[in-house]
């Protein structure tokens, strides 16, 4: 038998197992050759007036110290050279982006936040062309801007179908970060369908693709050359890269650019009501067999939902004959309904299910919460088995909040340090095993808890603030 040296042995394994890595790996120089001239470069400029003093000065906008110089430096201040500090003067704020061209003769998407604010917005190409273009519209809710530069023949890219993406395929970002133009980075799909805090309308897609400053607005590529996404957002605690980054997935932007191309703005669909995720306690206290659908906290007086019939307390399961898996389901759906259409929405109340009509509203450019004012009760008394203090609210306290019912937190003592409820929260009604029972005073609400065995779970309706939410307590223990 002939024996080998380990270089030999190291020598041959390389030899053969080189070929068979190669074809593992990926190759994006084809992707990058044929779409990469349909991403530009966007480069914005906006023209700030501010005192000099000011510039100098590290103060927000809403600092006092602001306020200051505005009122006792209005104009020009005797003995100094002119302009200085009183008179204002104009600065040219710029700012960077990307973005990708959607058809030859000069439309191109990118992110609202990108051309945000925006005096002048020019793109440049990868030829070096550089074009003076229009917002035509921009929807902050989902982030997506679309722009138009007058040129002809234009390179553009492909789109492709995001719900065709699989969690772990090789994506491709192709954007100007830190204005690096053009520069390509690559990763894989770590999620899909991710709901962000304040970001109810859009799906998006998460990635671990390198993503930075000057990234927004542009295309994420999959392994076929199609455009899957636009890069929107990164998780960050240092202003960089952290290895978590997100993009609004191409369908969506489209349907948003489709309206903003015709009229300059996006119509949403609305219902009124306030919703929460619905999580096993919550479930169990509702009777359902399996946390599922969007929780109504609370519905607004005359909206579309109030009108159907839908009350606090409801879990709608379905809208338009979707299942609704997950709370934030609902606003992308509701949202994506055409105003004035009827839609049939599948609730669960009291242990059944049961079907509303609902003709969709349209949501307010800009939609601001009910406001309402809360009051305190002077009402004494003791804490009862979850350590809470609660009083009925007087008539005029009542009338002040706009409700019929419901006991006014004034304390949490004790064992109530487990329930998340606050001083000034309003309990509106007492849930278990699925029967919701409205609270009308102390005496009651007492007498639902002596009742409970200690281990068990309810959920109350509370108001608090501006807004109703349910709050599950796990475990009814005696102080």
């Amino acid at each position: 038998m002939k024996k080998l040296c380990i270089a030999c042995v190291v020598t041959l394994f390389t030899v053969f197992s080189a070929p068979s890595q190669a074809r593992d790996l990926p190759d994006f120089t084809e992707l990058v050759e044929t779409q990469g001239a349909a991403v530009v470069n966007i480069s914005t400029t906006q023209v700030i007036k501010q005192h000099p003093l000011m510039q100098q000065m590290p103060f927000d906008e809403d600092d006092p110290a602001q306020e200051f110089f505005r009122r006792f430096f209005p104009g020009q201040i005797p003995g100094m050279p002119p302009g200085y500090p009183g008179r204002q003067r104009e600065y040219k704020s710029q700012s960077l982006g990307s973005g990708f061209i959607i058809s030859a003769d000069g439309y191109i998407l990118t992110n609202a936040h990108v051309v945000d604010n925006a005096d002048e917005v020019t793109v440049k190409l990868t030829d070096k062309r550089e074009f003076k273009a229009k917002v035509l519209g921009a929807d902050k809710r989902t982030d997506v801007a679309l722009i138009k530069i007058e040129a002809a023949n234009l390179p553009v890219v492909k789109l492709g179908d995001p719900n065709k993406l699989k969690v772990g395929e090789w994506v491709v970002a192709i954007g100007s970060p830190f204005g690096f133009e053009n520069t390509v980075t690559q990763g894989i799909v770590s999620a899909k369908g991710r709901s962000l805090a304040q970001e109810n309308f859009v799906p998006f897609i998460q990635t671990d693709v390198p993503i930075n400053p000057g990234n927004s607005g542009g295309p994420l590529f999959n392994l076929n050359g199609e455009v899957v996404g636009i890069n929107s957002q990164i998780y960050s605690r240092s202003g960089g890269y952290m290895g978590l980054s997100f993009a609004i997935p191409i369908d969506v932007a489209l349907d948003v650019q489709k309206q903003l191309k015709l009229k300059g703005k996006v119509s949403r669909g609305r219902m009124g009501v306030v919703i929460q995720e619905v999580n096993k306690e919550l479930a169990e206290s509702f009777g359902l067999s399996k946390a599922q659908g969007a929780l109504v906290a609370s519905v607004e007086k005359g909206s579309p939902a109030d009108k159907a019939g839908m009350e606090a307390g409801d879990v709608i399961l379905k809208f338009d004959g979707q299942p609704v898996t997950e709370s934030s389901d609902l606003p992308r759906r509701v949202g994506a309904t055409k105003p004035g259409s009827k839609v049939l929405v599948q609730v669960w109340r009291k242990g059944a299910t049961r079907d509303l009509t609902v003709t969709v509203g349209e949501m307010p450019d800009d939609e601001a919460p009910i406001r309402q004012r809360g009051g305190k009760s002077e009402e004494p008394a003791k804490a009862n088995r979850l350590g809470l203090v609660l009083a009925t609210p007087t008539a005029e306290q009542r009338r002040a909040i706009g409700l019929q019912y419901g006991l006014i937190v004034e304390d949490v003592v004790n064992a109530g340090t487990r329930t998340d409820l606050r001083p000034g929260d309003i309990i509106l009604s007492f849930i278990h095993k699925g029967k919701q029972v409205d609270v009308k005073s102390v005496a009651q609400f007492n007498e639902l808890l002596s009742g409970l065995d200690k281990s068990a779970t309810i959920t109350l309706l509370v108001r608090r603030g501006d807004m109703q939410t349910f709050v599950t307590i796990k475990g009814v223990t005696d102080k």
